[in-house]
């Protein structure tokens, strides 16, 4: 399960790192409830209690931001989960001594490494917040959290493979679909965590039992 703390650790500092892109992605200058992307039959635009409605483009934004940054993380820890069970017991981590239910093998993780994967994370966030941003010495007591104008919730320049798409509809497209992969591994991952919490048993052994 270590290799699956460090290997999700290591991706999600990935998606966090910055690289030289444009700024000119989908409606990324217009930004209201009507035109976000993430809207698909049957549901269209999901929000039964209001926020959207009651927010104004600042805090819509970073409404946007929580949740495709959330989606992202999720995505990655449900990975974690499948491969750290996997291979527990096996992997040349840590002498092959990590085992049990994913949730249990953070804790046994060698002192010193702990305090090493957190400031790993600290890092990578320090840095997406100075993509997305404003320099909190530049925002009024009453605007905290505030992003930058040009700063599209998400955009912060990790395309490795050079897969984002030049052109605006089909960029929508792809932010739909990390949007919905990421809704439904939150939903996974919050599952994983809570049948594990109660029996103590690892997914995967759930599967295999």
């Amino acid at each position: 399960m270590k290799l699956a703390i460090i290997s999700a650790i290591l991706g999600s500092a990935a998606a966090f790192a910055p690289a030289s892109v444009s700024k000119t992605s989908t409606s990324l200058n217009a930004f209201s409830a009507s035109d976000l992307p993430g809207a698909l039959p049957p549901m269209g635009f999901f929000d039964p209690l209001g926020f959207a409605e009651k927010a104004d483009e600042k805090t819509l934004k970073r409404y946007r931001e929580a949740e495709v940054t959330h989606g992202r993380v999720a995505m990655l820890a449900v990975i974690g989960f499948f491969v750290g069970e996997a291979v527990e017991g096996s992997s040349f981590l840590f002498d092959a001594q990590i085992s049990g239910p994913a949730i249990t093998h953070f804790t046994q993780v060698p002192d010193g490494w702990d305090a090493l994967i957190v400031t790993f994370i600290g890092a990578a966030e320090a840095q997406r917040a100075q993509i997305g941003w404003v320099d909190p010495k530049d925002v009024a007591y009453d605007q905290p959290g505030l992003l930058r104008e040009d700063y599209y919730p998400g955009d912060i320049g990790f395309d490795p493979l050079g897969l984002k798409p030049e052109d605006p509809e089909e960029l929508d497209v792809m932010i739909t679909k990390e949007l919905q992969n990421g809704r439904l591994a939150m939903l996974a991952a919050a599952g994983f965590l809570a049948q594990e919490a109660v029996d103590g048993k690892g997914i995967i052994e759930h599967f295999t039992s």
